[in-house]
């Protein structure tokens, strides 16, 4: 038989079809229907379809008839080797031999039975071969399943889906895991393809919104390994929030395994989607024991319009005279959606044949034209059934926006409330929302307890956490106080410093005791994060700086320290030239001027009060001499000379402020020399580092690398250090002109070489020191919460003190101050008054020989000329009137006179004493 590309042949052995009709079929209405007669779900589906028809032709006075057929069980496919007789199907030129009840059946309606539409086919794996069926046959297929996978519309145009699409449902979950704060989940999935690829990436992306992640994915059945196996694996891992989207057989199968190995217990929790909660109805109590404290997002209907009264009150009449051995007459989800499905295809055959005016003949075959237009007119079709509004988008019914949230208790279930896109959950449809699922009230968990559970197991002595902390031997003592890592006799490695005091005060505020092993890790930070990223390491401890790039790939707590990379400096001392500093407040012009200006004012002074000042005389030499000692003495103190002119007081007016100013800013400006380090700004920025090419410190296996060169240096100019001690040594030399170091690191560095070093510039923010999990750890929140209460409670300074205190800046290689004021700052000033000291007085020797004979006596003349001068000054005081000039001459005379006595006092003996002792 030669089959042509794109055409297709059916041929068929030992078929056995059942045709569920006591009425000869007159009618061109022929609805062909592929269900599960065994099933809870296709009893329902029967009864609630035959009412369709009845209500229909009470409505048009036109019957329909329904050819339907048993689905069987699950499908199986069978290579064409395997059999030789049976069902095949050409496609595309690819023979697929089908020996499968649903194919058999779609076979027969389409070829034998010339049905206008087919519907039925809850599992998605039937769907395929038939809707390629409806293709060629220009028949429509309406489909049950969530068939958003199959890429229905545009694979297969005559391809409907009759059932809401489920991944609104899906925020739903979501938006309870975000209510708790879950910040992991497992889902288990029975594994199907809508499953896979349809529904779970509208849940990641409603889980990424919330702050949450998958953990693992369990498909089910499994082919590697039994569920037992794979429910251990899982209780390996520290999550415990589980999502199931099974069917009810495939979850009562999960939940009872999942009580065996100890996963329905406190802390767990459990969410299933309406592929169980909405046949959790008709569930027996054996199934209903296993789900206990299980939530449940369920499909909504409305159950309180007259239409569903009217409706429920006749199914349960003809359900129970149908099956009479169902004790639970309640119509479900599934009746509900076949009795609008089978309306909705009667409504638009009759619309199609009035629309085209086509005579259908039984015996003949359905016409293309019909078909497509059957399909046009379903896809348009609005009507608002039992399950509210009925109408399809791209070839599937309108998503549902409503969902009911169900907890599992005792023998059943208890509403909780509703959840609805947009606005959230509440009690009832009608009153006030809230993102949170709290506003539902109490909810009763898995293991009983009603406090909510954490959703992740605590590790045990049995199962600890398996710490990273990054270890280098080759690192100094002295930044060790950060973490340091030490090896006993057995090689069990000994972790401390304050990075691990901070953790162990961290875990001593949570409620719970976590056990822990510490493994050193000798890399870098960067890689030290990756492993806890790949999670070879649960966790990292240390001073691991919070980054934006480690942060996209782990999750940080809190920070424990301050934030920041700082610039450090070496402290220069001023040494050239440095006994000559008094020389520095002043240029050489102003002490030109100033010597200058001092000597002429001098000079005019002392011409002026010439007349008035016995220190004048003929000798010009000493003219100059005490002309010049006035000028200075004013200078450097502002009780000068007695004037007697007014033109000289004038001139000294102004001059003594002149020097007041002058030897102010002096003062000033030395003392600014001195004290202040004596550095160009330039030196001290960022900006003159980068354009003058300088050499600048950093941690080699620290984030500040990188951080260095997007401020912009040169990758050569950055100098790589991987012990911290190395930066005192490497800024005095001069190997270095600057170092960039954490926050952290400045300060214990400035607390033991605060002497020596000094921080300029700005902080460059960055995150500070964190501890290290996976993403998405279910610690993390209440890590930061630890490590925000020791923080306010002042732990966390009290170790920052101590640790502070451990390097005291005594310790400092620098004695003293270089800026402090000693013996170097002044030998120039020393050395000047030294010199000048000596040269006077050895000048002074060599003149005495020459006029020792002339001047002694000369000087005896004129002190006997003095001293007789005093004695009749004295003898006319009783004569005459005192008066204040006589009184300051005597004050004048007699010191003169009582050094005259005391020079020679051998010559004149007790006539001077005399005489001095009558003028005092």
């Amino acid at each position: 038989m030669h089959m042509g590309k794109g055409s297709w042949k059916v041929g068929r052995a030992n078929v056995a079809n059942v045709v569920l009709s006591n009425e000869v079929d007159n009618s061109g209405f022929k609805i062909g229907v592929i269900l599960d007669y065994k099933s809870r779900i296709g009893k329902e589906e029967i009864t609630a379809m035959n009412m369709a028809i009845q209500d229909f032709y009470e409505y048009a006075n036109n019957k329909p008839v329904l050819h339907i057929r048993d689905s069987g069980q699950d499908p199986v496919r069978i290579t064409f080797s395997e059999t030789k007789s049976g069902c095949y199907l050409m496609i595309n030129d690819m023979i697929y031999i089908l020996k499968n009840a649903n194919l058999n059946a779609a076979i027969d309606l389409i070829n034998e039975t010339k049905v206008g539409v087919i519907l039925g086919f809850r599992m998605c794996d039937d769907v395929a071969f038939v809707a390629e069926l409806g293709r060629r046959a220009n028949v429509p297929v309406l489909s049950f399943a969530d068939t958003t996978s199959l890429g229905s519309s545009k694979r297969w145009p005559f391809l409907i889906q009759a059932s809401p699409d489920q991944y609104k449902q899906m925020r739903a979950v979501a938006s309870i895991i975000g209510t708790w704060e879950w910040r992991k989940v497992n889902i288990i999935y029975e594994d199907v393809s809508s499953a896979r690829s349809g529904i779970f990436p509208h849940l990641i992306d409603a889980l990424q919104e919330m702050g949450s992640h998958v953990e693992h994915f369990l498909p089910l059945p499994s082919l590697n390994l039994s569920l037992t196996e794979e429910l251990e694996n899982l209780k390996g891992e520290q999550c415990r929030v589980f999502i199931v989207h099974t069917s009810l057989p495939m979850a009562n199968n999960l939940f009872k395994e999942a009580k065996k190995v100890g996963l329905m217990e406190k802390d767990s929790v459990w969410i299933i989607t309406n592929g169980v909660t909405d046949h959790v109805d008709f569930a027996n109590g054996s199934v209903i024991s296993t789900m206990q404290g299980i939530i449940g997002v369920r499909t909504y209907f409305p159950q309180s319009t007259a239409k569903f009264i009217k409706f429920k009150s006749r199914f349960q009449h003809n359900f129970h005279q149908e099956y009479p051995k169902e004790v639970n007459t309640e119509p479900g989800i599934f009746a509900l959606q076949a009795y609008d499905a089978v309306w909705m295809v009667a409504l638009a055959m009759n619309k199609n044949v009035k629309a085209t005016g086509e005579t259908i003949d039984p015996e003949k075959s359905v016409s293309p034209l019909y078909g497509k237009g059957l399909l046009e007119e379903i896809l348009s079709s609005r009507y608002v059934g039992l399950t509210g509004e009925f109408r399809f988008i791209e070839g599937a019914l309108i998503p549902s926006r409503i969902f009911r949230v169900v907890n599992v208790i005792g023998k059943s279930y208890r509403e909780l409330g509703y959840w609805s896109e947009g606005q959230g959950f509440s009690k009832s449809l009608t009153g006030a929302t809230n993102i949170s699922m709290k506003i539902l009230g109490q909810v009763l968990w898995p293991g009983g307890p009603w406090s909510v559970p954490r959703g992740w197991a605590v590790p045990t002595s049995e199962n600890p956490l398996t710490i990273g902390v990054p270890y280098n031997p080759i690192s100094d003592r002295f930044f060790e106080r950060f973490i340091y890592v030490g090896y006993g006799p057995g090689g069990k490695p000994s972790v401390t410093g304050y990075s691990i005091d901070v953790f162990s005060a961290v875990l001593g505020q949570m409620a719970y005791n976590i056990p822990y092993n510490f493994v050193p890790y000798n890399d870098t930070y960067d890689s030290l994060v990756e492993q806890v990223y790949s999670k070879k390491f649960d966790a990292a401890v240390g001073d691991i700086a919070i980054v934006a790039h480690r942060h996209k790939h782990v999750e940080f707590s809190h920070p424990w320290s301050d934030s920041g990379i700082q610039m450090m400096l070496f402290r220069k001392p001023i040494k050239s030239n440095r006994a000559w500093l008094f020389l520095e407040p002043f240029s050489k012009v102003m002490w030109s001027l100033t010597v200058a200006i001092t000597i002429y004012n001098g000079v005019l002074v002392s011409l002026m009060e010439r007349k008035n000042r016995p220190e004048f005389t003929d000798s010009a030499s000493n003219n100059i001499g005490a002309a010049i000692w006035s000028a200075f003495a004013t200078l450097f103190s502002l009780q000068g000379e007695r004037l007697h002119t007014n033109f000289s007081r004038m001139t000294m007016v102004v001059w003594l402020f002149v020097a007041i100013v002058i030897i102010q800013s002096y003062t000033a400006n030395l003392a600014s020399i001195l004290t202040i380090p004596h550095i160009p700004q330039k030196d001290i920025t960022v900006e003159y580092l980068m354009t003058s090419n300088a050499k600048v410190g950093c941690d080699g296996r620290s984030f500040v690398v990188n951080y260095l060169q997007i401020l912009g240096f040169k990758k050569e100019n950055i100098v790589k250090y991987y012990s911290k001690s190395k930066y005192p040594p490497a800024l005095r030399k001069g190997e270095i002109s600057a170092a960039f170091l954490e926050v952290p690191y400045i300060r214990l560095l400035m607390a033991k070489y605060c002497k020596d070093f000094y921080v300029v510039g700005e902080t460059f923010k960055v995150g500070g020191f964190g501890f290290v999990f996976p993403k998405g750890s279910p610690m993390v929140p209440d890590i930061t919460q630890a490590v925000l209460e020791v923080q306010e409670s002042g732990k966390l300074r009290d170790l920052e003190i101590a640790l502070l205190k451990s390097s005291n800046c005594s310790d400092s290689d620098s004695d003293s101050n270089p800026y402090s004021l000693g013996f170097n700052s002044f030998w120039g000033l020393f050395l000047i008054s030294f010199g000048t000291t000596t040269i006077a007085f050895v000048l002074h020797l060599l003149q005495c020989p020459k006029s020792s004979k002339g001047s002694v006596h000369a000087s005896l003349e004129d002190d006997d000329t003095n001293i007789q001068a005093a004695i009749e000054l004295v003898e006319d005081v009783p004569n005459n009137n005192p008066n204040i000039l006589l009184a300051h001459e005597c004050h004048e005379i007699v010191p003169y006179v009582a050094a005259i006595i005391e020079d020679d006092e051998h010559n004149h003996g007790d006539i001077n004493t005399q005489v001095l002792h009558t003028v005092i």
